[in-house]
């Protein structure tokens, strides 16, 4: 979502990173390119105006325009106003000390407010808590079916409708349930409609005057842009919001609702939808987004999903066979599948420092980072081998290539691509590792060009 403005605000920026003096013509001159790149994002042009104004007041102060390193103190205070646009500090349910925590959820139809109650119930029990879904929505059809199915499938208990019971009363006997079952969160999944009208409203006020809600949050669609900020505005005036969840924000819109959201209705962003899975969903950390979206990486972001999907000793076993040139062809079948389970490659290469750099470069030079399509057509092909090709690529020719290449679908090009992109990367990895012709300045010169001249879409990465 954050592409198109990261680029902007990094080039606006440039300019003055690695200048040694700057004048205030200079950071004028760059708070204009931050403030056009802002609302080209679609972001509030209030917001935009605010936020601009608190970089250059504190830009042009003397202690910064003549200190030892300007520019990079100027892009310090966009990181720090950036952080606090976006909510500050990171915004977590309010667990109760006597259980349960009730959470309601609400939003316009179409926000993915039914597939949220599940991602979020999977998101308190992984921090250690028993949730239980209520299906409150007696409105849109199969929607109670849709939470069940959600509930069957990742083992979190639903209550499901019963009767002609109303949306207050449901959510009561599912705050019972989760007591009866001993379930310490409750999540309670309400109607939505197209739009706001007052029937909505009215029912929403009398489930919280039925039923004591410790958070009542609102999901919203990041794609509607600024018409989310309305929406969450009318919400706020008419029932009350805790926080904001943002789905859809791995979508291709310009990021507005999100830079705009906290400042225009004072209520934070606590966790954002980042796919389709259910696992596809992430606590909002302003601090790590800001770093995100000015090209500076988000390492712990990256550490904590590999932790949750990599299993340590096993890298750490194919690390050093790597290393040693003896890495399989399912060893490589395992890496990528753990990888895969971490999210798009693109987005995993742009949580690390000059990583969108990187994706920009081999794009420029014609390599091509592997994409989801290309790395399911890579592993039909590992699929198609035999368990001793797998463990000895070096006996596949010419009969195995053209059973392999009908196997997995795929053209016997496809196939030698493939073998030839390993057997460069097992090449690479081995004199990394300090193999043979690495010692000395002509053998490291030997390995770069070797580097330089691997054609990046053969790699099987």
């Amino acid at each position: 979502m954050f592409d198109s403005l990261s680029d902007k605000l990094q080039a606006a920026l440039a300019d003055v990173r690695g200048r040694g003096t700057l004048t205030e013509d200079d950071v004028s001159a760059a708070m204009r390119e931050i403030r056009l790149a802002l609302l080209e994002a679609d972001v509030n042009f209030k917001v935009a105006r605010a936020f601009v104004e608190r970089i250059r007041e504190r830009a042009v102060q003397a202690e910064v325009l003549e200190s030892l390193t300007p520019g990079q103190t100027i892009v310090s205070i966009v990181n720090e106003e950036l952080t606090a646009l976006l909510g500050g500090e990171q915004r977590k349910l309010r667990y109760q000390s006597q259980p349960p925590t009730v959470v309601m959820l609400l939003g316009l139809q179409g926000s993915g407010k039914t597939t949220t109650a599940a991602k979020l119930a999977l998101a308190v029990r992984k921090e250690g808590h028993r949730p239980l879904m209520v299906a409150a929505d007696t409105y849109r059809p199969a929607a109670a079916q849709q939470l069940e199915r959600l509930g069957k499938d990742n083992q979190v208990p639903v209550a499901m409708p019963d009767g002609k019971a109303k949306p207050p009363e449901l959510c009561k006997r599912g705050v019972d349930e989760a007591k009866r079952l001993n379930c310490d969160v409750v999540i309670l999944d309400t109607a939505g409609r197209l739009q706001i009208d007052q029937t909505m409203l009215d029912e929403l006020k009398e489930i919280r005057r039925r039923v004591t809600v410790h958070d009542t949050v609102l999901v919203v669609d990041a794609m509607t842009g600024q018409e989310a900020v309305n929406v969450a505005k009318a919400f706020e005036e008419a029932v009350g919001v805790d926080g904001v969840i943002l789905t859809k924000l791995d979508g291709d819109a310009r990021g507005g609702a999100a830079l705009s959201m906290r400042e225009s209705i004072g209520k934070p962003i606590m966790y954002s939808g980042i796919g389709e899975k259910v696992s596809e969903f992430e606590a909002f950390a302003p601090d790590r987004m800001a770093s995100r979206i000015l090209g500076m990486g988000d390492i712990l972001t990256l550490i904590e999903r590999a932790q949750e999907h990599v299993d340590e000793k096993r890298a750490e076993e194919m690390v050093e066979r790597s290393l040693a040139g003896k890495l399989t062809m399912q060893d490589w079948l395992d890496q990528m599948r753990q990888l895969r389970n971490m999210g798009p490659l693109e987005g995993v290469l742009g949580m690390m420092p000059g990583g969108k750099k990187l994706l920009a470069q081999a794009q420029q030079q014609g390599g091509a980072i592997p994409g989801e399509q290309d790395i399911k057509r890579m592993e039909a092909i590992v699929l198609s081998m035999t368990t001793q090709e797998r463990r000895h690529p070096e006996v596949i020719k010419g009969s195995r290539r053209k059973r392999i290449a009908a196997g997995s679908g795929t053209s016997i090009s496809d196939v030698n691509k493939l073998l030839k992109g390993f057997e460069q990367m097992q090449s690479v990895m081995k004199m990394l590792g300090g193999g043979k012709g690495t010692k000395g300045v002509r053998g490291k010169a030997r390995m770069l060009k070797q580097l330089r001249n691997i054609d990046t879409s053969q790699l099987p990465l």
